[in-house]
């Protein structure tokens, strides 16, 4: 498996490229901890110090191949592009279409979608630091996109209650697809439905969030 390469220089950055995708490779087969640096030197073409050079051990690597899968799906289909509207449910509509683009890309969801489903399940150290170097930062753009609708007086919980709801609801449609089809075989998810299904998700999102805010209002005496 992989593409054969005959330069075995340590030092080369050719040789780090090709351990990170050997690594996503063999990560995404095997999970973190029955993958082998053997295996991923084999795939990579590379001498087993190669890895000790450019990424200090095996734990370092794999740290690496996250973050870049995420990246990768952050840089392709940002959640908040740098070009949006004012109008806050615009923005939530425009940010539930985005999350919804990456998560059923096919191309994101091969070995990228494997690896973050292994360590979704069995999450290692490294994910500490996915989380406050990509994760975190991505969540806040959007718990600002929901704040928006909410309200300024909405608390940090109903904030963060609501994003998730939002979140919950794309995410859904992804890992229960092959129960989806399922049960309705003519209900193909798959990249030709995502405005359909980002429309109709945004949509009751905005419903349930626009309640909130009606209720906290109401509660606090305000008109």
């Amino acid at each position: 498996m992989g593409t054969t390469i005959t330069n075995n220089d340590i030092t080369t950055t050719g040789t780090r490229e090709r351990l990170l995708a050997a690594g996503l490779e063999t990560f995404a087969e095997q999970g973190y901890r029955a993958a082998t640096v053997r295996e991923i030197c084999k795939r990579a073409h590379a001498n087993v110090a190669a890895i000790n050079y450019h990424f200090r051990d095996k734990a370092g690597l794999y740290g690496e191949v996250l973050r870049n899968a995420c990246e990768q799906a952050r840089e392709k289909y940002p959640l908040v592009p740098a070009e949006m509207p004012a109008d806050p449910e615009q923005r939530l509509r425009i940010s539930v279409q985005q999350f919804l683009r990456r998560i059923f890309d096919p191309g994101l969801q091969s070995a990228n979608g494997r690896l973050m489903a292994r360590e979704m399940i069995e999450p290692t150290e490294a994910l500490d630091r996915l989380v406050a170097e990509v994760i975190r930062p991505q969540c806040e753009q959007l718990q600002g996109v929901v704040r928006g609708i909410l309200g300024a007086d909405a608390t940090d919980e109903q904030v963060r209650w609501g994003t998730m709801s939002v979140v919950g609801q794309c995410v859904f449609y992804h890992h229960s697809r092959a129960v989806i089809e399922r049960l309705h075989p003519d209900m193909a998810l798959g990249p030709e439905v995502i405005d359909r299904l980002a429309d109709h998700i945004a949509t009751l999102s905005l419903v349930g969030l626009r309640g909130l805010r009606a209720r906290s209002a109401g509660a606090n005496g305000k008109s």
